[in-house]
């Protein structure tokens, strides 16, 4: 069976301490719940998380759904938010991790990304070298999320046309948007192959659309 890979980049910098990353784990909890009960998803959805603030941490590399475990999700008091070492390691695990297509096999769908962060790149000449690197990568979709009123949109949108926001990063929203991230994840699946254009969802109304 062919994998989708699908990857989740999270900003764990000193200002989601508390209620923000206790959120986020409650989020993608119930994000791997929803996607346990699929079926398909559960043949073919391989999800890794890697974290990024100072440090970019793998909390673990592509594995299938039942075999998930979610480690502790911790955050440093303060600190620097490396959003352009986190896409480098983003594109070391791509290369070493999803298997590629030749003449004689059929490798992996191609990968889904989703990139939250609260704050801006403070690598900003990283993040500028890695980001025409990964948007040359074969990733099926590049969603952002903006998360909170300090979230600076302009460097996401130099990533992907499909940044959205979220105003408020409370259990709910959270939630919400895991649950919309689990749907997406969902639609991908069952697109796979027969379409180039993933057409996705409506996000619910605590996610705003960034034109």
């Amino acid at each position: 069976m062919r994998r989708l890979p699908v990857y989740l980049l999270i900003d764990t910098s000193g200002s989601m301490k508390g209620e923000p990353i206790e959120s986020v784990k409650v989020g993608v909890e119930s994000m791997i719940a929803t996607l346990r009960q699929d079926p398909y998803a559960l043949e073919t959805v391989n999800i890794s998380i890697i974290t990024y603030d100072r440090e970019v941490k793998v909390l673990f590399p592509l594995t299938p759904l039942e075999d998930i475990q979610l480690p502790d999700i911790t955050t440093p008091d303060s600190g620097p938010t490396h959003t352009g070492a986190a896409l480098e390691k983003l594109c070391e695990q791509l290369d070493a991790e999803v298997t590629l297509s030749t003449s004689d096999r059929k490798g992996d769908w191609m990968p889904l990304l989703f990139i939250m962060t609260d704050g801006h790149p403070s690598d900003v000449m990283v993040y500028n070298q890695i980001v025409p690197i990964v948007k040359k990568k074969k990733i099926a979709s590049i969603i952002a999320c903006a998360a909170g009123m300090k979230a600076k949109i302009e460097p996401l949108k130099q990533l992907t046309d499909q940044v959205y926001s979220l105003d408020t990063m409370d259990s709910t929203s959270f939630k919400k948007f895991f649950k919309w991230v689990s749907d997406l994840i969902e639609v991908g699946n069952k697109s796979v192959g027969a379409t180039e254009d993933l057409v996705l969802p409506p996000p619910p109304e605590e996610v705003n659309s960034i034109i």
